[in-house]
């Protein structure tokens, strides 16, 4: 169980005014293959209608992980691309109605919207196996702990460069990049803080990239691996500058609710 002090959530409550749900990479490069098991990622309500788009990480043939608030209600319904371009693909490739695979989300048991920054993890489970001759993973309990803020402490953050919402398709094709695109942030806040022991703060700038608007469940992969330290959640402030939240996937609660759908570190 994770354990915040009454500071920090009076930290968090404050910050919220200006606090917004995270989404797109920034200052970043274009990713190709090299994370082939990054997908982008758009919610359907009970009539199929799109809701909104975000990123995620496939960590097995059936378990595609995201963000909480990616899943969450009146979501009933994900499609997903692992394409690294998914903006040059339109329309054949089925956006944003049929991706390469589909599934059902299912959201943290503790999620609570008004609060979204404490369990914000949410994973779809696909309609069928999707394989891939290599998957992201989890950390082990915990792991993150022995990080040290630092500017030689490094993630490797993917994502499609999206926004949370779009009200129309024109909106949709005009204003928003789905190319997978790749950065390098460094970490800054670690096990105290705004964050806790639930979260990390990443940098933002123009040196290391960072993560914006529209990017949520994208992975922040630890250094230059595989694993997946946490899920990108919030941002600071509108413009998206000097640090990117990111939800810590290695705590307790995490792995045992994610042990529940058959994958483990």
């Amino acid at each position: 169980m994770k354990k915040v002090t009454i500071s920090v959530l009076f930290a968090l409550v404050l910050v919220l005014s200006t606090v917004g749900i995270a989404s797109a990479v920034t200052d970043g490069t274009p990713d190709g293959n090299g994370h082939p098991y990054v997908g982008l990622m758009v919610a359907q309500d009970a009539d199929g209608n799109p809701l909104w788009r975000c990123s995620g990480t496939l960590i097995s043939s059936k378990i595609f992980l995201t963000a909480g608030h990616c899943t969450e209600s009146p979501a009933v319904h994900v499609e997903i691309w692992f394409d690294t371009d998914v903006e040059s693909g339109i329309p054949a490739n089925g956006y944003p109605f049929d991706g390469n695979v589909g599934g059902t989300p299912y959201t943290h048991p503790q999620y609570d919207p008004n609060a979204f920054y404490l369990y914000d993890l949410g994973v779809v489970v696909l309609d069928k196996k999707f394989r891939m001759k290599k998957y992201g993973a989890l950390p082990q309990l915990d792991s993150l702990d022995s990080l040290s803020p630092s500017a030689d402490t490094t993630f490797t953050a993917v994502g499609y460069g999206l926004q949370e919402s779009f009200p129309d398709a024109a909106s949709w094709q005009e204003n928003n990049v789905r190319v997978r695109m790749v950065a390098y942030p460094h970490l800054i806040q670690i096990n105290g803080g705004i964050v806790g022991d639930s979260s990390l703060l990443l940098s933002n700038n123009a040196n290391t990239g960072g993560t914006c608007f529209g990017d949520s469940g994208g992975p922040n992969f630890v250094g230059d691996s595989n694993i997946v330290g946490g899920v990108t959640s919030f941002g600071l402030n509108s413009t998206c500058g000097g640090t990117g939240g990111v939800y810590r996937v290695d705590r307790a609660d995490d792995l045992e609710w994610l042990a529940t759908f058959g994958v483990t570190p």
